[in-house]
């Protein structure tokens, strides 16, 4: 009787997992910064509101490199007002995590 033995091609396995955590994280965090300029705008993407001074216009495309890889972010534009998120930092462009702090780092020689 023949026995099925499954293999499984690692390196495969842990390109697909790397890549699905990427798509992941990306979609995650351009959601949170979507609904953070829906709270400083008072109303949702393409809804009209009356009596509100900020609005969207649009959004610029930014990398963001983290552990998970690197992101492809969707940060919106506001008119009227700057959009500060508290996700991600306004002009960071690598998660701490990817970076260790400076006082651990060893100097150059």
């Amino acid at each position: 009787m023949p026995e099925n033995i499954i293999q499984i091609d690692q390196n495969l396995l842990e390109t697909r997992l790397d890549r699905l955590i990427t798509e992941k994280m990306t979609q995650i965090l351009n959601a949170m910064l979507d609904a953070e300029a829906d709270e400083i705008t008072g109303a949702a993407r393409y809804e009209r509101s009356g009596g509100r001074k900020v609005y969207r216009a649009g959004h610029y495309e930014r990398n963001l490199t983290a552990k998970a890889g690197r992101l492809g972010l969707k940060v919106p534009k506001l008119k009227g007002e700057v959009f500060e998120s508290a996700v991600i930092e306004r002009h960071r462009r690598r998660e701490e995590s990817v970076d260790p702090p400076l006082s651990r780092q060893v100097p150059a020689r």
